[in-house]
């Protein structure tokens, strides 16, 4: 079994600025460097995310391993959501 957190290659984009984030979906971008979770703004230029990105990432200590389809993601916070009242 591998460790972290699985992710899948199609959702992680690097932004035309350098960031890398993951699309959780529903508008919800989550910056890597930082952490911060942001809505997806219109016009955001991205694109899916090669392997030799990935390596740094590896080397930075971010990433477990990552193969053709899952990335696995060292302490990736939690997707916020609404509780119920």
């Amino acid at each position: 079994m591998t460790d972290g957190t699985p992710f899948s290659r199609d959702f992680i984009l690097v932004c035309e600025d350098g960031r890398i984030v993951l699309d959780w979906g529903d508008g919800l971008l989550q910056d890597l460097e930082s952490g911060d979770f942001f809505h997806g703004m219109e016009g955001l230029a991205s694109r899916k995310i090669e392997n030799a990105e990935l390596e740094l990432l590896k080397r930075a200590g971010r990433v477990r391993c990552f193969d053709k389809r899952e990335v696995y993601f060292l302490n990736l916070p939690e997707r916020p959501s609404k509780t119920i009242d």
